[in-house]
């Protein structure tokens, strides 16, 4: 059976309502019922203890119907509907449904979840062998992020299999690096050469740090810091500041967190700490005074607009183009530095994003998506990781509304839960229900366990390399 073109989907939550999940009665008695009671002997109800797991495990149960066995594992397509979108990478692909099957675990030791990361893990192996399946070599969109992957099979299992395939990974990575002078840089050509987070030489050198962290390969840290010198070599001055495009003929400049300046800034703050050279942490400021500069702000709420040219009326909230990525970068520098200000534009990003209206209204940058690149996944995550640093007031209150939003959204029958969602702006009818991280149930899932991991006093496992975030 496959999902109709358009699955029901519950009416958003009132805004004035105010939800704490699992805190007091009265906002439990604001959450859809599966979410918060279970059926008690007695045909009543009872409170559910871990409702976010609860329903991480009904997500699980949806991903779990789409598996697709194979030769060595298990992959599971993007669209269950559409076998072909079974992808190798990070942000839509299988290689996320991985990692949440690794957090499950982590929550739970249920022996199945593991089983299932091992599975996929056990394909991802078969992939890197040769490496010719593996197009890209970036973080999110490439062999940068199926090292990663297999990093955190290793860390989880003990088994070595994973890590010699992480290793390899890694070295596919390095292998396909192009050396211009000094620095390292990926891409078809020195005019396609990507910097960003998502496929470029930021993401991969934040891949490189994580693995040389984790295996001491020098290799990795020294191709990561040829990495942030080719980034800074190739900065576009703007006055005192500095400045990235995606590539050098991309016709327009993104310049939040993972097609842009924030991103990229990010790397070079990290690489500074990591290589132990401030040129880095210069430069990564130069990034951030400049997007302090074309901030838009009102009542100390700011936000940065999408893109040059036509896109500097659209403002982002999400992971990928708002507040919720791109104040990893101030969050990061205000660590390194002790710089008090930095801190201060964290809490301004959160409040451009709490001051919108949403998650009850949707606005041009946070349409009917609620993932954790663009909607309300990414924007929950975000401030729950400012509650868990005590970094701003009010955070958990306003992630647990974003929350219950986020699941008044779903679809939950037999089958299990779900979100059907558009992936792209500018076509907001194009909706699909997707298993992977950045765009499906895997990642919403994960961050529901992170709510859970709260709850229960307990760490974050899984730690992604371009989250400033403590475990």
């Amino acid at each position: 059976m496959t999902d109709p073109p358009h699955d029901p989907i519950a009416t958003p939550v009132d805004r004035r309502t105010v939800i704490r999940v699992g805190l007091a009665a009265a906002a439990l008695a604001a959450l859809p019922r599966p979410l918060y009671a279970t059926d008690a002997p007695d045909g009543g109800a009872e409170p559910n203890e871990r409702p976010y797991l609860d329903a991480a495990r009904r997500a699980e149960r949806w991903i779990r119907s789409a598996r697709i066995p194979t030769e060595h594992g298990v992959v599971w397509p993007a669209d269950p509907r559409d076998p072909k979108t079974v992808a190798l990478d990070l942000y839509n692909g299988w290689p996320g449904v991985v990692l949440f099957y690794l957090e499950l675990h982590h929550a739970t030791g249920d022996g199945s979840a593991l089983a299932e990361a091992r599975a996929g893990g056990d394909e991802l192996l078969a992939a890197v062998t040769t490496g010719d399946t593996i197009a890209g070599s970036g973080l999110y969109e490439g062999a940068a992020g199926v090292g990663f992957v297999l990093a955190e099979l290793h860390a989880a299992t003990g088994d070595e299999r994973y890590r010699d395939g992480a290793r390899r990974g890694f070295e596919l990575v390095m292998g396909r690096a192009r050396h211009v002078d000094d620095g390292a840089e990926w891409g078809a050509s020195a005019n396609m050469a990507t910097t960003d987070i998502i496929s470029g030489g930021a993401g991969i050198g934040l891949a490189l740090l994580s693995w040389y962290r984790r295996s001491g390969d020098r290799a990795a840290i020294e191709l990561a810091t040829q990495a942030g010198r080719r980034l800074v070599r190739v900065a576009i001055p703007d006055g005192a500041d500095l400045k990235w495009a995606m590539t050098p003929s991309f016709p327009r400049q993104m310049p939040n967190f993972s097609h842009g300046t924030a991103g990229v800034a990010y790397f070079l703050a990290e690489l500074s700490a990591a290589a132990n050279e401030r040129a880095f942490l210069a430069a990564a400021t130069q990034g951030a005074q400049y997007l302090q500069r074309i901030a838009a702000c009102s009542n100390d709420a700011c936000t940065i607009f999408h893109h040059t040219g036509d896109g500097e009326q659209l403002f982002y909230l999400g992971w990928c183009h708002g507040p919720a990525g791109t104040s990893r970068l101030f969050h990061r520098l205000g660590q390194l530095t002790g710089d008090r200000s930095m801190h201060a534009w964290v809490g301004r990003g959160a409040r451009g994003i709490s001051s919108s209206g949403i998650p009850e209204t949707r606005t041009a940058g946070f349409w009917n998506n609620v993932s954790v690149c663009c909607g309300n996944a990414g924007v929950a995550d975000f401030f729950l990781h400012l509650h868990r640093s005590g970094g701003e007031a009010g955070a958990l209150a306003f992630a647990e509304r974003v929350v219950a939003d986020l699941m008044r959204r779903a679809t939950d029958d037999a089958r299990g839960l779900r979100w059907l969602q558009a992936e792209n702006r500018v076509q907001p009818d194009v909706v699909v229900a997707q298993t992977g991280y950045m765009q499906g149930a895997a990642g919403i899932g994960s961050v529901l366990l992170r709510f859970d991991a709260l709850q229960r006093g307990r760490p974050v496992r899984v730690v992604w390399p371009d989250s400033p975030w403590p475990a």
